[in-house]
């Protein structure tokens, strides 16, 4: 009679697994993904138990998952990771670009509940608990990242099992898009707040949902003054500023509270000639600013291998982004800006700048945390031409 399987090493493991995920915040209730289209996903929750809504988004990245989270340019959205195994190296406190999880939701195919990394100060389960920001895992990311790029961005709501799935999409359908609100007010700070760096001169931060690896990037050039979106260009001078950069951020750039207030600042600014380096959701802003329009994209831009070209050294570098409206590059034709850089995936605007004035911008992410980091340059080009030398040095080398 052969014997019976040894109660061994395996055994011991998946107890472990058991009571880590048991301690940690992972549940074993059912829930569901439904989209505004009908779509429903099943799916275990873990972080907290709670159902929510946002705009559906997809991300490409293999790492840098507790940066996403936290990155206010996602709020309002339900986060989806097309990677399949999220949260095995943890949550390094850290790395977080602000001081709480940004997400409404979050959804990934098989999440880490035992991580393994020597900077980690508790699992992926655990942060989502400690934010109440409901996770769902087991959905099928893949159906739901080609259902996306087939047909858009979608609103969405997790529910938690039993919800009439029917109802739920009625009601996703009924449902604000999260773009009609002010979601730069929502992520904004209230206050202007200080950060070191060389005296010797000094940055003016508009945060429209600033990731703190803008702020710590730019320290490393200039004494930084972060300041609410909707400051004055009057009150931005009070600051003495020898240049300013207009942040990333969350939602519509042509949403009417910004375009009443970060856009009329960065016109003002400009017309008193300051210099200005815009970042992303700053990048839009900007072009608002001297005429240009914006539109949304179909699903988006969010990763980290976005290839993007200068169009002035022929260079391409792959960069990381996350962002769902771009410039309309007719828009631009016979203005005062020219297209810098371009997108190779989709021809989309990715960099403009002034023909005379030291003022341009990047759709992308030069700080690049999580990503890669050919693009720190644009800051050393930026502080280069606070004494009013050229704004360009295209794909300089110096550095990387």
């Amino acid at each position: 009679m052969p014997p019976s399987a040894p109660r061994g090493k395996g055994h011991r493991k998946q107890t472990l697994i058991n009571e880590a995920e048991n301690r940690v915040g992972v549940q074993r209730m059912e829930g569901a993904l439904v989209l505004e289209d009908g779509t429903a996903v099943g799916g275990s929750f873990f972080g907290a138990r709670r159902e929510v809504s946002g705009e559906l988004v997809f991300n490409t990245n293999m790492t840098g998952y507790t940066e996403a989270l936290t990155d206010p340019s996602y709020r309002g959205q339900i986060l989806l990771m097309t990677y399949p195994l999220i949260g095995n190296y943890g949550v390094d406190p850290a790395t977080m670009e602000s001081e709480e999880i940004q997400v409404a939701g979050f959804v990934v195919k098989e999440a880490c509940a035992i991580p393994s990394h020597a900077k980690s100060a508790m699992s992926l389960p655990a942060f989502l608990l400690r934010h109440r920001v409901p996770g769902l895992q087991g959905a099928d990311t893949r159906m739901l990242t080609t259902r996306i790029r087939s047909r858009g961005t979608m609103k969405a709501a997790i529910v938690p099992a039993g919800a009439d799935l029917d109802a739920a999409a009625q009601t996703v359908r009924r449902m604000p898009h999260p773009d009609t609100r002010n979601l730069v007010a929502e992520v904004s700070c209230r206050a202007p707040i200080t950060y070191p760096g060389p005296e010797k001169r000094t940055l003016v931060v508009v945060d429209c949902g600033v990731k703190m690896n803008i702020i710590r990037e730019a320290q490393r050039f200039a004494r930084i003054v972060r300041v609410p979106y909707d400051t004055t260009a009057d009150d931005v001078l009070r600051h003495r500023p020898d240049g300013v950069i207009l942040s990333n951020g969350p939602g519509d750039p042509a949403h009417p509270a910004i375009v009443a207030s970060t856009v009329v600042t960065a016109r003002e600014l400009a017309g008193r000639g300051v210099p200005l380096l815009g970042i992303c959701l700053g990048h839009q802003v900007l072009a608002l600013a001297f005429g240009a329009r914006t539109y949304k994209l179909k699903f988006g831009h969010r990763g980290g291998n976005q290839p993007v070209k200068d169009l002035r050294s022929g260079r391409v570098h792959i960069t990381s982004q996350n962002h769902g409206f771009a410039v309309h590059a007719t828009s631009l034709k016979g203005g005062e800006f020219s297209v810098s850089h371009m997108n190779l995936n989709d021809d989309t605007v990715e960099g403009i700048v002034h023909r005379d004035l030291p003022i341009f911008s990047v759709q992308y992410h030069p700080e690049a945390r999580p990503g890669p980091w050919d693009n720190e340059y644009l800051f050393r080009d930026f502080v280069a031409s606070l004494g009013g030398r050229p704004t360009r040095r295209a794909g300089s080398r110096g550095g990387e």
